[in-house]
């Protein structure tokens, strides 16, 4: 109508409409997520990779019973170590203790309790940040004896000998390692779970600690490789020239001169797991 007043309105049905991530989304049973196709977080470059956990499939070992395996990071990736999920179930676990000659292991327990066994030391049944080194050579079992689904992270990686002995076992907990911080930025916290600046260790497994608006404060791009497995938190990280939304059982494979940088965005802490390979010369 002539002369009627401009009025600007809004949809009914978006203005009812709650936000909802796909993910939140009530759905029967069996039945996809709206837009699965050519909806995915999951990326592989040629020097990274970015994984979220709904699209890295299940594998058994013969090794393991009622186990599975979810491979994150192996040379067939480009990495030069292997990283996995174990999903042990109850009464599940290694069938006998296991070693590999040249290859050293790590494992953290993510979730769940599970009973870890390395080499002659007693057993011990850890929960959430348990974890073992085994040298190479040395024998693991691991085992849950509880009623729930254990979840374990492992590494592999075969050892780079030099003219020290070989770093001996451990079997600890991350509330046994103190909490430091040697950057001098506020907010940041790191607890290196292998000792720290140990020549006979050549590489590194560290907890990463960020409180709310901390960030690197550079863009990294290093000879390391990095294998980040995402613990609490959020938060936005730099993968080369792309930023990619980053939450709990993320990970990230990250292969040497990557540009990288994290910014945490959620309400609490966020924290990762770090491998970093460290302590030896460049192969030529």
């Amino acid at each position: 109508m002539a002369g009627a007043p401009f009025r600007l309105t809004t949809c009914p049905a978006r203005r009812e409409r709650p936000f909802m991530q796909p993910h939140a989304l009530n759905r029967p049973a069996g039945r996809a997520l709206p837009g699965a196709f050519g909806h995915n977080r999951g990326i592989v470059r040629r020097n990274y990779a970015f994984l979220p956990p709904e699209g890295v499939l299940k594998s058994r070992l013969p090794q393991y019973e009622n186990t599975a395996v979810r491979f994150l990071a192996a040379p067939a990736l480009g990495a030069r170590f292997a990283q996995f999920v174990l999903e042990i179930e109850p009464g599940g676990g290694s069938r006998a203790p296991f070693a590999e000659a040249a290859i050293q292991h790590f494992y953290y327990v993510l979730s769940g309790t599970a009973v870890l066994q390395l080499g002659d030391l007693p057993p011990q049944e850890l929960g959430r940040g348990g974890f073992l080194y085994a040298p190479p050579g040395t024998p693991v079992l691991l085992r849950n004896e509880g009623k729930t689904q254990a979840r374990i992270l492992g590494l592999r990686k075969r050892y780079e000998a030099i003219g020290l002995s070989a770093p001996g076992p451990i079997l600890s907990h991350e509330n046994q390692v103190p909490r430091t911080n040697h950057t001098g930025f506020a907010g940041r916290g790191f607890q290196h779970l292998l000792p720290f600046g140990d020549l006979a260790f050549d590489f590194e497994m560290n907890l990463m600690w960020f409180a709310p608006g901390t960030f690197f404060p550079a863009v990294e791009t290093h000879i390391m490789e990095h294998g980040l497995y995402m613990l609490h938190g959020q938060g936005l990280y730099l993968l080369g020239t792309e930023w990619h939304e980053i939450w709990e059982d993320d990970f990230i494979w990250m292969g040497a001169y990557c540009p990288q940088q994290f910014y945490p965005t959620g309400p609490d802490e966020a924290a990762y797991l770090l491998y970093k390979d460290v302590n030896r010369d460049v192969a030529l």
